[in-house]
């Protein structure tokens, strides 16, 4: 790989998302802000198992226009969602995991293990260039509504390399977050170049098992293992830290295991979401637990349909 001598300046606005962007999903972005709304609310008040006009006066809008938003957002009806999002419906999840994920890895069956939902075809690159910080690469970044937010898309000539998801507002934030882990790339922006990209990533009806979305990993040699594994978890399926911990042969670095899903550059292709603390709890989340509960929400929907 040929060195870059000549770093460009990072801009000191960041420009919005183009307008030629899918109108559908400028929508979706609007519609997580309420979203987050209803599930910041359900989350304090979850034990009480509120109903749907509490919920809706609290995400600011009407019963019925929440309950059209959760049936369009997601496929399920507000009290399906609150059930999806409560401690016991994680439990459930770990449970479903067990039984039929481990079982499936026990018995050598390809399907679970093989095939990521996304389908996703993977390539990591070198220990030296990881510790180069990424000096002599070139970085693409782009940013686009998505039904989670904001998504910071990161890209280079090989694959997709990075995404965050940001708040409004947050949006600088989160691409100095991901600018320090490889400080040294040259970063270049350019919305209409990532927007592919990021409507193949949202959109299932982009998700095709004969053109997949290739994804580099840049990390240390473990970090890239416990991504790959992650790769692993259908969607519908969670896995916890200890089990992570042993399919990377590392049977008590549930801890080691645990930082690195948390540096995970690659969200929601590389579904980190999808591990959740050995008695179900859903535990941290680097783009937040709410986000995080919003995103297992969307896939239960996608599932259940």
């Amino acid at each position: 790989m040929t060195a870059e001598h000549t770093l460009i300046r990072m801009p000191t606005r960041i420009v919005q998302p183009v307008s030629r962007f899918p109108a559908a999903l400028k929508s979706a972005s609007v519609d997580y802000d309420v979203v987050r709304r209803a599930i910041a609310h359900i989350r304090g008040n979850w034990r009480a198992q509120p109903e749907i006009e509490t919920v809706a006066e609290a995400a600011g809008v009407t019963p019925t226009e929440l309950h059209r938003l959760f049936r369009r957002w997601c496929g399920l009806t507000p009290k399906a969602f609150l059930q999806a999002l409560t401690l016991n419906s994680a439990r459930e999840l770990l449970r479903s995991s067990a039984s039929v994920l481990d079982t499936s890895y026990e018995v050598g069956l390809s399907g679970p293990g093989r095939l990521h939902d996304l389908f996703v075809t993977h390539e990591a690159m070198s220990p030296g260039e990881w510790k180069a910080g990424g000096e002599g690469l070139t970085i693409t970044f782009g940013l686009h509504p998505c039904p989670f937010g904001t998504a910071v898309v990161l890209t280079t000539a090989r694959g997709l390399c990075g995404l965050a998801l940001a708040d409004a507002g947050k949006e600088k934030a989160a691409l100095r977050d991901m600018r320090s882990r490889w400080p040294k790339a040259k970063y270049v922006e350019d919305n209409t170049a990532t927007a592919a990209t990021a409507q193949r990533i949202f959109d299932p009806k982009l998700w095709r098992k004969d053109r997949p979305l290739r994804v580099i990993m840049i990390g240390t040699d473990f970090e890239v293992r416990v991504w790959e594994k992650l790769l692993h978890i259908p969607m519908g399926m969670a896995k916890t830290y200890s089990g992570l911990a042993e399919e990377v042969g590392s049977p008590k670095g549930a801890r080691a295991v645990g930082l690195a899903v948390g540096k995970n550059p690659i969200c929601f292709v590389v579904p980190c979401h999808r591990v959740i603390g050995k008695s179900g709890d859903l535990t941290g989340y680097h783009w937040g637990l709410t986000r995080k509960r919003a995103i297992l929400g969307w896939e239960a929907g996608r599932v259940a349909a």
